[in-house]
């Protein structure tokens, strides 16, 4: 008889957190391996943040709080989604648990049944799928293709609702192939949700600020008010502001649903750390002026991976509009042979093959759901980046 319960079995783990372990057992070996695997900025997290943590930690701010998140916190989101998205909300609006995962995991516990289903347009965040498994619903996939952008196309949405369909996630920018959504797509998606109202939407704004050129940010329930009342609305601070440790992730909807994701923390994790809570507070309220600059930084480096990999034999990177990731094709590649004699049957293979002859370790894409793809995440120094795609330029070269 199995240890692992039949919800648990599921599920896999993440191919993200695996690929990234893999890269830190060889480097370990002694191996010189580029790690391109991990979401997680290279930039520490600013010091004005530091202080009040470290103030919080000498004040005695040490204690349980409210168990999804203290009212200052909620006070500092309520005015960041004012401020940067136009919508408004009440402090009983809004949900602050440890990451943007546990966000996931309290709104999909809170109301899936057996049966419900959850459209997740493809490539997706690899934990969006079994997310949903795990709380009991059934996710199903609506693929798009880089000749859309990696976009969810309106006319997919429509076909893909039916009556067991309890949620939609959007997620702009996208992790893992970068893409986001314009205003006029985001509301060309919304016409097709306010003819279905038994349809909730996450949207995960989690890359929110990291777009680039004269690209504007848009949310789904600012464009579309009719949704308003059925979108719970992601966020947190990890990538913007180089928290990924400090393990806040925020998002705020209608109350009776906020009501409940409060409930299941209750029983869960409880509030997330006191000390992480009021640095957050100062991410939001404190200085901004960074977050440009840091982007710049990102879409130069976006800019540097998309030349060097579209000059790679046999490989398709199209450039997108945000986050820290590409996603080329190596549809070209599948058939080909290692200079050690595998055939590259898979993206699966491809990752495993450049990783063992090269040492770079990438995220295959059959793990977002679509293939034949892989992610990078060029959130690493210029010169790294370099290096790892002229390995992956010398790799590609080699196959026959």
């Amino acid at each position: 008889m199995s240890l692992e319960s039949a919800a648990l079995s599921r599920v896999k783990p993440s191919a993200t957190l695996a690929a990234d372990a893999k890269a830190r057992e060889l480097k370990a070996q002694g191996r010189n391996v580029i790690s391109l695997a991990a979401g997680e900025p290279d930039f520490d997290t600013p010091d004005n943040i530091k202080e009040a943590a470290i103030k919080a930690i000498r004040d005695g701010k040490t204690k349980y709080t409210n168990v999804d998140g203290i009212v200052e916190l909620k006070e500092a989101i309520v005015g960041k989604f004012q401020r940067e998205n136009g919508l408004t909300y009440k402090t009983s609006q809004v949900n602050v648990s440890p990451g943007g995962k546990p966000v996931i995991w309290n709104a999909m516990i809170s109301t899936l049944s057996p049966g419900d289903e959850v459209i997740i347009p493809t490539p997706y965040w690899v934990s969006y799928w079994d997310i949903v498994l795990l709380a009991g619903g059934e996710p199903k996939a609506v693929p798009t293709s880089a000749a859309t952008g990696f976009k969810l196309q309106p006319a997919d949405l429509e076909a893909a609702i039916t009556p067991r369909t309890r949620w939609v996630f959007l997620n702009s920018p996208s992790n893992p192939s970068g893409a986001a959504y314009t205003k006029a797509e985001l509301k060309a998606i919304a016409d097709v949700l306010m003819r279905h109202p038994h349809v909730w939407i996450l949207t995960d704004d989690m890359y929110e600020h990291l777009v680039f050129g004269d690209f504007q940010f848009w949310t789904i329930a600012q464009v579309e008010p009719g949704l308003y009342d059925r979108t719970l609305t992601m966020n947190g601070v990890s990538k913007a502001y180089a928290m990924t440790g400090w393990r806040i992730g925020y998002a705020a909807g209608p109350e009776e649903l906020i009501k409940l994701m409060a409930k299941v923390m209750s029983q869960t994790t409880s509030n997330p750390s006191s000390i992480s809570q009021w640095a957050a507070v100062e991410a939001l309220n404190g200085p901004q002026d960074f977050i440009k600059p840091n982007a710049k930084l990102f879409e130069q480096r976006r800019d540097l991976v998309v030349s060097m990999l579209n000059q790679a034999t046999g490989l398709h990177c199209p450039t997108p509009e945000g986050a820290f990731y590409v996603y080329p094709s190596v549809e070209k590649l599948i058939g080909k042979t290692t200079a050690s004699g595998k055939v590259i049957a898979s993206d699966a293979d491809f990752a495993v093959e450049l990783l063992e002859q090269e040492g770079v370790s990438v995220v295959f894409g059959a793990a977002f759901g679509l293939s034949p793809f892989f992610r990078i995440s060029y959130a690493t120094a210029n010169s790294v980046l370099e290096d790892a795609c002229g390995r992956i330029q010398r790799f590609c070269a080699s196959l026959k």
